[in-house]
């Protein structure tokens, strides 16, 4: 196949690197792309939030796929205009992406499909919000509606900082779909935290490998949320049955509902959990592959994800073959800029990840990463990279990823050193 891989980041990064290492060649084409997909596929310097400039593209160079990998794109319509010019499209329209789009609409499916979740107010005003966060006691979680690139959640016992959060949320003078800024004020979920990708194609669902992500910039959980520092596959702390229940409780309902509301759902769901003391609850959806769970689910795949995608697609998921998966554990961790989550440097040099790809297992994903005049490889801000582990077992995984970090040199660069130490 002909596949056109829609965004720059790592999570692109890692789906072009397994479509591009299967057993079948497939031609990849990458818009825009960075510096590490080059590498491996062909870039094209396309703007990922111009619908008709990628269903262009893609009408353009024939391709068989367009696989959707950020959030903006599908909240933009790029799926929309891709599936309108006759082209194949993994990712959902703007109306499904609503789901990550806006935590309250997200909120309102869930109800209606008996989705099981915690308990939220939506709040247009900060006297609501004053009221949501007396109403719950801490620790305290505000959210904001609307996309925030992962960071726009705050959890925190200080209640100045939550009305903090929701004042800052709240200022947006409108949304993205024109609406009044919201925030969503929810009750705190104790419990691990599992991330499960479900492929959809709006008919149908079929669940991908757990994983666990580590949301927060320090060591212990410290420090502000991000949009992820590391990830582990599988958890072998995992009850028996999760994943099964997480589709029979959540997946399948959502989409069956998102089907009866006339906007099928097509792509991926990423159903964010918590395993409570009262049960599985839903702490949040997205609408694309999770960043950085894709780092470490991808490589355990044993099966064809390109076919797997395009059966999503072209709504043929029953008749595709089931996910298989290799007896291995992967392990990423991010490395990220300086100042990061907020005001990051960029132009600093990065050294050291072909010496890091020397080594057993491991493997380098690029994300905010550019190349200077001299061609030489800098940060763009952000997260610059993630750096996988793939051994027998979580420990030989996890001692390969911190093994290729340590061979990385990037001036005030920032990274965990406790990821995929299970927090069960």
């Amino acid at each position: 196949m002909k596949i056109l891989v829609v965004g720059s980041g790592a999570r692109e990064h890692a789906i072009t690197r397994a479509l591009t290492t299967e057993s079948t060649p497939h031609e990849v084409l990458v818009a825009p792309g960075n510096p590490g997909t080059a590498q491996v596929a062909t870039n094209v310097p396309v703007d990922p939030l111009d619908p008709q400039a990628v269903a262009g593209l893609a009408v353009e160079r024939g391709v068989d796929l367009v696989v959707v990998g950020p959030e903006a794109p599908l909240v933009a319509g790029v799926a929309d205009a891709v599936r309108a010019a006759g082209v194949p499209c993994f990712g959902p329209d703007a109306a499904a992406a609503r789901l990550e789009g806006s935590k309250a609409f997200a909120k309102e499916v869930m109800a209606a499909a008996e989705v099981p979740t915690a308990m939220a107010y939506v709040c247009t005003t900060p006297e609501e919000v004053e009221e949501a966060l007396d109403a719950f006691g801490a620790p305290y979680v505000v959210k904001d509606d609307g996309l925030a690139a992962g960071k726009g959640v705050v959890v925190t016992e200080d209640r100045d900082a939550a009305l903090a959060h929701a004042r800052a949320c709240l200022a947006r003078t409108v949304t993205p779909g024109g609406e009044r800024p919201a925030v969503v004020v929810e009750e705190y979920l104790d419990g691990p935290e599992v991330s499960l990708f479900c492929v959809c194609d709006g008919t149908d669902a079929v669940p991908l490998a757990p994983a666990q992500d580590f949301k927060r910039l320090g060591d212990g959980d410290a420090g502000p949320n991000t949009g992820g520092m590391g990830a582990y596959s599988p958890l072998p702390w995992a009850p028996d049955g999760l994943v099964e229940e997480v589709m029979e409780r959540v997946a399948r309902p959502v989409v069956r509902e998102m089907a009866r509301r006339g906007t099928p759902f097509t792509g991926v769901l990423y159903v964010g959990l918590a395993l409570t003391s009262r049960g599985v609850r839903v702490i949040e959806f997205n609408a694309r592959f999770g960043d950085p769970e894709t780092q470490v689910v991808l490589p355990r795949l044993g099966s064809s994800l390109a076919q797997l995608l395009h059966a999503a697609a072209t709504g043929t998921l029953a008749e595709a073959p089931s996910p298989t998966w290799r007896d291995a554990s992967a392990v990423t961790v991010v490395l990220a800029s300086h100042g990061y989550p907020g005001v990051s440097r960029a132009g600093d040099v990065v050294e050291g990840v072909a010496a890091a790809e020397e080594l057993p297992g491991v493997h380098v994903l690029q994300a905010g990463c550019a190349t200077d005049a001299d061609g030489a490889l800098v940060s763009a801000g952000g997260r610059v990279l993630s750096v996988v582990g793939v051994g027998t077992d979580q420990e030989e995984a996890r001692a390969r990823a911190y093994a290729g970090v340590d061979r990385i040199t990037l001036d005030g660069s920032q990274h965990r050193t406790d990821i995929a130490r299970a927090r069960s």
